[in-house]
């Protein structure tokens, strides 16, 4: 198996995803879950999802589709599409699965997967986070992770818009 297919196994619809997650769960695998647009890949999103990915024993992210993307940051995003933001991802060597979801929420996608861990940035409190009242109800963790400061797909947006001026 080459490289490329090595990643692209990792992207996975969760009809897929469904059978892995059963056998992580039966061989005792810690399931960690996180999500976001993950537009731009920085170090910022290097440090967080590696810290995510240290919580557990397989980490899955769920990723928001263009159209999703576009509804929550504006018509100007996502900057990269979304095959290459889950190619870029599943390259990860600590990323376990990448799984799209076009919905405003990966409420769903978490009620499906009922991770051991939801991770999210700790600019959310526990209470804010989508999912937390299904995974703690399933006797899982909600963990909030402190962003790497200076890091953000905004502000490289922005030095990228003030370089064209």
């Amino acid at each position: 198996m080459d490289k490329l297919e090595i990643i692209d196994k990792k992207i996975v619809s969760l009809q897929q995803l469904s059978p892995l997650i059963n056998m992580w769960k039966f061989l005792g695998k810690k399931i960690v879950f996180t999500n976001g647009c993950f537009d731009l890949l920085h170090l910022g999103h290097i440090d967080y999802l590696a810290k995510a990915a240290a919580l557990g024993n397989k980490l899955i992210i769920g990723l928001n589709t263009d159209s999703s993307v576009s509804r929550i940051k504006g018509p100007s995003r996502p900057i990269t599409d979304q095959n290459s933001r889950a190619a870029l991802l599943a390259s990860l060597f600590f990323v376990d699965a990448v799984v799209l979801f076009d919905e405003s929420t990966p409420a769903d996608l978490i009620s499906a997967i009922t991770p051991d861990v939801l991770v999210k940035g700790a600019d959310y409190t526990v209470e804010q986070i989508v999912g937390a009242d299904i995974v703690l109800a399933n006797g899982g963790e909600v963990k909030t992770i402190p962003f790497l400061d200076g890091y953000s797909t905004s502000s490289i947006e922005r030095k990228i818009r003030e370089q064209e001026n």
